[in-house]
């Protein structure tokens, strides 16, 4: 991990925080609010205590109409659907869910999942031949994809299918394709935030102020969009907050026996919270995508046998297991890679690791791990046996790799994403050319400037402050994740109050003392860290500790310096 130059306390806008006073919570609490722009008491209200009657009409969303009539329509007429989705979280959630809510007014849809090393993402031709040969269809759902399937969408057309889709990848505004509806908030002027799974759940939302559907609870279904919110990385803003707050309250009563079953193997105890959707139960369901197919994952979700259920968390949690060490081998092999690089005369400012005999559906993970090491944009890319690579990258903060690809597009047979992550295919052939011209054009995008790591700090503190009534109100800050990012605190010139302990050769274990205050600090897999002569400023995050019924504030180290 690249260790941070510099630690920056975060701007505060003094107006917000003045506007937060009289609001009854505690100042520490008031100056986190004021970072997320929250300003005054009645919107601190709605951040902290956010209520489903709050959701916006789902009829504001492009095409919305023309979506739910064309949906009621086929379940009044009994017709063959068809839900094709995608092989992460956000996809089998959002056919899940989709599936559940068509089911509720009669309609029994198939569901239907490409394989991603033969069929590659969204509408393939050779998707979508495989899924028509298992069967007929009037009315294919594209869900998680089909926004840019100009062609594909095309040929269904001709062959007497229409097609709806659901979707939040990046749209060509001026060309839409020509289908009977395009669900996408990125084609309107809100909720651009929102995963596919949240756009199937304002599906069933306008469906049901349209016609509603009895004996069908909407809101049980909010674990499912939780779960695809925070595995597709989203950004817990304004509705989104909402989405997922409510969808962990009913984690732990949900419905889906599949759900439970892989609650249980995970070994996730309640509160559940957003680190337990990303880092717990969405690797485990993303498992089977990366390395075969999805399809045990969407049979998870829809299980109805509890014997089913149970056979199928464990067998996706012995794959998740082998991903995590294929993912480690491939992540040794290409760290020595990038180390060459890097330790080099003139270190590259972007990397491209690329070997042959790599997995495709893990580079993406290898990819995230490496940006965080050398703090440098990376792509990843697995070579197969006829010389075509697949690659994913990841990027750092002032460096579009949407950008990059455009200017390198000569040498990609395909390329697209995000700023922050994105994904390419070339031949082995052009690898090396690609590695200058994408090193070229990151040095460009920062002006010859060196990349360094920051560390932003949300708040210095006393270790005093840090109190369980504090957590009370700072709990509900909660989820975090993207766009609402877990606060880093800041305390200088703490003292060990006792010998620091390294457990299991990776952990430090250390008591720490402040003005007569102690707290514990853990700071995982850091053993391989010396400590500094104290006292030391530590960065770090906080939580309640609970051990043997007695609960204490404990503090999670990110980065220790001397004082």
């Amino acid at each position: 991990m690249a260790t941070p130059t510099a630690w920056t306390l975060r701007p505060l806008e003094t107006d917000c925080l003045a506007s937060l006073a009289d609001c009854g919570l505690s100042p520490l609490v008031c100056r986190l609010l004021a970072q997320r722009g929250v300003r005054g008491g009645d919107a601190a209200g709605r951040f902290l205590s956010p209520k489903l009657k709050e959701l916006g009409d789902p009829f504001a969303l492009p095409d919305m109409e023309a979506a739910v009539l064309r949906l009621l329509e086929a379940a009044d007429a009994g017709e063959a659907v068809v839900l094709f989705g995608d092989y992460d979280v956000d996809g089998v959630t959002s056919l899940t869910l989709l599936h559940a809510v068509l089911r509720a007014y009669g309609l029994e849809a198939r569901c239907f999942l490409p394989l991603r090393l033969e069929e590659g993402y969204g509408l393939s031709r050779a998707g979508l031949h495989r899924c028509l040969a298992e069967g007929p269809a009037s009315l294919l759902v594209a869900v998680d994809c089909g926004t840019t399937a100009y062609q594909e969408i095309a040929w269904l057309k001709t062959q007497g299918i229409d097609v709806i889709v659901l979707d939040h990848h990046e749209p060509d505004l001026a060309h839409p394709p020509a289908a009977v509806a395009v669900v996408n908030p990125k084609r309107g002027l809100g909720w651009h935030y929102l995963c596919s799974a949240g756009v199937v759940f304002k599906v069933a939302h306008a469906m049901m102020k349209r016609r509603p559907a009895p004996h069908f609870d909407l809101k049980a279904q909010l674990d499912l969009v939780a779960l695809a919110t925070v595995a597709d990385i989203m950004p817990l803003v304004e509705e989104n907050r909402l989405l997922v707050r409510q969808g962990l309250q009913r984690l732990s009563s949900t419905p889906r026996l599949g759900l439970r079953a892989l609650i249980e193997v995970a070994g996730v105890t309640e509160p559940f919270t957003s680190m337990d959707l990303g880092f717990r139960l969405g690797p485990r369901l993303n498992a089977a995508g990366r390395l075969d197919t999805a399809s045990a994952a969407l049979d998870l979700l829809r299980s109805e046998d509890l014997a089913e259920a149970t056979e199928i968390a464990a067998a996706l949690d012995q794959q998740n297991r082998e991903r995590q060490s294929l993912e480690q081998q491939i992540q040794s092999e290409a760290a020595a890679q990038a180390l060459a690089w890097m330790d080099g005369a003139d270190p590259p400012q972007g990397l491209v690791i690329a070997s042959r005999g790599w997995h495709p559906g893990v580079v993406g993970i290898v990819a995230s791990r490496l940006m965080r090491q050398f703090y440098r944009p990376v792509f990843v890319v697995a070579i197969d046996s006829d010389g075509q690579g697949k690659g994913s990258g990841r990027s750092v903060a002032g460096v579009s790799l949407v950008a990059a690809l455009d200017a390198c597009r000569p040498l990609l047979t395909s390329g697209g994403g995000h700023d922050m992550a994105a994904g390419l295919g070339l031949r082995e052939e052009h690898v090396e050319a690609f590695r200058a011209a994408f090193a070229d054009h990151v040095r460009e995008q920062t002006g010859g400037a060196a990349l360094e790591p920051r560390l932003d700090i949300d708040a210095e503190v006393q270790l005093a402050e840090l109190t369980l009534e504090f957590l009370d109100d700072y709990d509900q800050l909660q989820p975090f994740g993207s766009g609402n990012p877990q606060p880093i605190f800041m305390v200088r010139a703490v003292y060990p109050s006792a010998e620091p302990r390294l457990l299991r050769e990776r952990h430090w274990r250390l008591e720490l003392s402040q003005g007569g205050t102690t707290r514990t600090a853990m700071w995982f897999n850091a053993g391989e860290q010396k400590l500094p002569p104290p006292p030391w400023d530590l960065a770090f995050h906080v939580d309640r500790n609970t051990f043997r019924g007695h609960t204490s504030v404990q503090l999670l180290v990110q980065a220790l310096r001397p004082n």
